[in-house]
């Protein structure tokens, strides 16, 4: 077998490990989930999961920094999709709402993971308090660039509706729950508007 064969075979067995791994956790929650489960269901051995993952823990590292990349290119699309800076806020609260109403929603996977991970010294808990700050600062910058008024506040105000969405779309109609989302998105802009007019 050529190198680059069992090279491509390798990434492969990988790839469908963390397949397995995002797919099981996101929908049934991490510490539900086994080794051996998700073993037999990506169809790999033992030794080909510790070949690409140091444990279970590893694993879990690398499902939410698939998570991360995947909400921040989310963001970027939807952000490069506006042209204004009220638009590329609208744009990112769209988003977030399309994911909430997508079939087999079932909440935020970092607040999923930040609730069986309660110790913030915890490798997997810093993973999602690293996501989080990142998002508080993509929105706050977002937000500073609508109005001259500092921006902190509606950044943090922005974070807590889409907790909030996050939480209730997978408990609640979340055709509903994205309307009140992005409403209070809507708000959040028309306060900033008043107060740049106000100066």
């Amino acid at each position: 077998m050529s190198r680059k064969t069992k090279e491509g075979s390798t990434s492969e067995a990988r790839a469908r490990l963390l397949g397995t791994a995002v797919r099981i956790f996101y929908a049934e929650g991490i510490h539900s989930v086994g080794i051996d489960r998700i073993i037999a269901e990506a169809q790999v051995t033992r030794a080909t999961l510790y070949r690409h993952f140091n444990g279970k823990e590893d694993l879990v590292l690398a499902y939410l920094d698939q998570a991360d990349q995947g909400i921040r290119a989310q963001l970027s699309a939807a952000r490069e999709s506006a042209r204004t800076p009220d638009g590329r806020v609208r744009a990112v609260g769209r988003a977030i709402a399309e994911g909430i109403r997508s079939d087999g929603f079932r909440g935020c996977a970092f607040l999923n993971a930040a609730a069986e991970y309660p110790d913030p010294a915890h490798p997997i808990h810093q993973a999602v308090l690293a996501h989080r700050q990142w998002f508080l600062d993509t929105v706050t910058g977002l937000l500073a660039q609508v109005g001259d008024a500092p921006a902190e506040a509606a950044g943090r105000h922005f974070a807590l509706l889409r907790d909030g969405a996050m939480a209730a779309g997978c408990l609640a109609d979340p055709g509903l729950i994205t309307e009140t989302f992005l409403e209070g998105v809507e708000g959040l802009l028309q306060a900033r508007t008043a107060a740049n007019g106000a100066t």
